[in-house]
């Protein structure tokens, strides 16, 4: 698992790297009390929003469920679902039904709930949203890395009068 950013957390430019969203949509998602940011919020002029882990997994189930044509209260109340478990996401598939969300844990549970004649619209998977988090993230970090360890070695070979 890669280090997350602890209390500092991830500004707006980093988050849409990270999720695959538009500066746009995470400013009205935060605007529209779908998703604010946990950490801090804008207040006011100059300010910035900081999010944390937890909302980068949020806002990237709001994209996966919007790229899969839920509507977007249909996504809110899937995100409600997500807040109100506080449950390990990595082993759970959020299941979107007709009119509610719920977290099932196995493919068991998921099976039940077609059998029960639920009508299931979408299936997310949260271990892959965990893990394309955590490999945005990782790149995201190497790629801030990769200036300083490029400039060191021409310090360097300039100290030494080469």
């Amino acid at each position: 698992m890669v280090e997350h950013a602890g209390d500092v957390g991830y500004r707006g430019p980093q988050v849409c790297s990270i999720v695959g969203i538009t500066y746009r949509q995470l400013d009205y998602w935060a605007r529209t009390d779908l998703l604010r940011p946990s950490i801090s919020d804008a207040r006011g002029s100059g300010s910035q929003r900081r999010y944390s882990y937890g909302d980068l997994v949020q806002l990237k189930v709001i994209k996966r469920l919007l790229d899969a044509g839920i509507s977007l209260a249909q996504a809110r109340r899937a995100i409600e679902c997500l807040r109100a478990t506080g449950e390990d996401l990595a082993t759970s598939n959020l299941v979107i039904e007709e009119g509610r969300s719920v977290l099932a844990h196995s493919g068991e549970e998921i099976v039940d709930l077609l059998r029960g004649g639920q009508g299931v619209l979408n299936i997310v998977p949260m271990a892959g949203v965990v893990s394309e988090i955590e490999s945005a993230i990782t790149t995201l970090a190497d790629a801030a890395e990769k200036p300083r360890r490029t400039a060191a070695p021409a310090l360097d070979q300039h100290a030494s009068g080469i």
